[in-house]
């Protein structure tokens, strides 16, 4: 049986009928038909589909949509700028090739966002543990932390 629930989503509100057992990852990819959020795992172990619910990094593979009815979301597609430019995290994972294949990119920026949102300056040590529960297989983790001490240096998230 369908439930009628409304989610904003990077500054939009949607009003959609989802079974109690639809998954978030799967509600934003094909009902609301933003891909950037990834579905890698389908276990909560990789963070490629990490989202922001509330301002808080959110595994959406593993989180029942009806659980966010009414919560602000925001996904990789809503942490561009109003003129469409990267912001600045994204450019500095640009700019230090903290991007491969791209695949986790939008689960490592989402995880970086909540930690920036959460601690403008945070240390080495803090970076290591949040993005923890990444998994990236292409680049290492060394460019992307040092893309999130750039961001953090600079004032931004």
């Amino acid at each position: 049986m369908k439930q009628l629930i409304s989610l904003d989503i990077n500054g939009r509100v949607y009003d959609l009928a989802v079974s109690p057992r639809d998954l978030l990852a799967d509600v934003i990819r094909r009902k609301v038909g933003l891909t950037g959020t990834k579905k890698g795992c389908g276990m909560g172990d990789c963070g490629a589909c990490t989202v922001l619910v509330e301002g808080k990094p959110v595994l959406s593979c593993i989180t029942l949509a009806i659980t966010c009815n009414g919560k602000k979301i925001t996904t990789v597609e809503g942490l561009a700028l109003p003129n469409g430019e990267l912001n600045p995290l994204q450019a500095a994972f640009v700019n230090h090739g903290a991007i491969q294949c791209g695949f986790c990119t939008p689960g490592m920026l989402m995880s970086a966002t909540g930690l920036l949102n959460r601690n403008p300056k945070p240390s080495v040590y803090d970076i290591k543990h949040e993005m923890s529960g990444n998994i990236c297989r292409c680049t290492g983790f060394k460019r992307i932390i040092e893309a999130i001490e750039v961001a953090s240096e600079t004032g931004v998230k």
